[in-house]
């Protein structure tokens, strides 16, 4: 698959991983990243659990992602009538889908949660999600500190094929 040069739609996770492992830069200079309100507020709680170098600045998210939407009631319950399991979804999550199924665009989905993944399957749009591994590696950045297992390519390979299965995909 050649490199997604469209919106980048990334979660809470991406973002605290990306700053774990000093990638953020990479990310949104190689990518047009965008996400949710609702993610975003999740990576400013937490500061007491971060190490200094993890922390996430609200001005330095701010200026690096092309855009935070909004989700209003109506794009929950569109995206909850495609699919009932998005609204058990983490709040973040619940938020970034109801966004991502409203989009006309080619976007595609940056994140770990093997509950989001499979409504990604469900929905058919198991080809629009990445992980941050490769998107570190189409930009040209290889972190110093390993990513956790969870945002590699191996996994969600491994985990795709897993929860396919499992619905019959």
């Amino acid at each position: 698959m050649a490199r997604h040069t469209g919106p980048v739609l990334v979660d809470t996770n991406v973002i605290i991983e990306c700053w774990r492992v000093g990638a953020w830069k990479a990310l949104a200079g190689g990518y047009a990243l965008e996400t949710v309100g609702a993610c975003f507020v999740e990576t400013q709680t937490g500061f007491q659990r971060r190490r200094p170098e993890e922390q996430i600045y609200s001005k330095v998210l701010t200026a690096t992602l092309k855009a935070v939407h909004p989700v209003e009631v109506v794009d929950f319950a569109k995206a909850v009538t495609r699919d009932p399991e998005i609204g058990f979804l983490d709040a973040g999550e619940q938020a970034l889908w109801a966004h991502a199924v409203s989009r006309q665009d080619t976007w595609v989905l940056c994140g770990p949660d093997k509950a989001s993944l499979r409504i990604g399957i469900r929905l058919g749009l198991k080809d629009r999600l990445v992980l941050l591994e490769r998107l570190l590696r189409d930009a040209g950045f290889q972190p110093r500190i390993d990513l956790k297992m969870a945002y590699t390519q191996k996994w969600l390979e491994q985990t795709l094929a897993e929860l396919a299965q499992r619905e019959g995909k």
